[in-house]
């Protein structure tokens, strides 16, 4: 642990939340002295403040003790670029349009790389009435389903949710051109041009 890092950094994250020491410091039950200390470098968190410093500033635990965050470039680019990230614990769904790094149920979530569908993986895709109607055979039972499909082009996202024991069958937008995406919950995320 680097305490003149750390402490820069929370010298960083107090003013970008307009705190002074003072109020740093009642909100950890600590005094002012002790803030003043770290942010000099003289000394770093005990280990039972790390948890509430890190609640405080609104920051990774685990940044916080490298003593530097890491700053996510300017998105530039389309929503085909997507990042879609699935809870193993509880099935939840989050995507970002640039690098994250997100937590659920406390654990560190990876982004899912999609692989291209091939032969019985394609979903049926047919156009009726201005929509995509989509359907699949998967068997879609409570251990193994698709829990979601979402269309993706330069400017759009749609996603549906789908849930275990339904038939797949489902509408989106017609749209021109894109990709479709799905996430099978035992062999992971998949894609198919339309």
């Amino acid at each position: 642990m680097d305490s003149e890092k750390i402490g820069n950094l929370i010298y960083t994250l107090r003013k970008e939340q307009h705190l002074t020491q003072v109020q740093l410091a009642e909100k950890l039950q600590i005094s002012d002295k002790t803030v003043s200390k770290w942010e000099r470098g003289k000394g770093a968190p005990d280990v039972s403040l790390l948890a509430d410093l890190s609640a405080v500033f609104q920051v990774d635990l685990e940044k916080l003790l490298k003593g530097a965050l890491d700053c996510n470039q300017p998105v530039i680019g389309n929503m085909r670029k997507l990042h879609f990230y699935i809870c193993p614990v509880c099935g939840n769904l989050l995507f970002s349009v640039g690098e994250a790094a997100p937590y659920c149920c406390d654990k560190k979530l990876n982004a899912l790389k999609p692989q291209k569908a091939e032969g019985h993986e394609k979903l049926t895709v047919e156009i009726i009435e201005n929509e995509y109607c989509i359907s699949s055979s998967h068997e879609m039972q409570k251990s193994h389903y698709i829990s979601f499909v979402a269309f993706l082009n330069g400017d759009t996202v749609v996603i549906r949710k789908q849930y275990p024991e339904w038939d797949l069958q489902t509408r989106l937008p017609f749209f021109a051109h894109g990709t479709l995406l799905w996430y099978c919950t035992r062999h992971g995320l998949f894609y198919q041009t339309v």
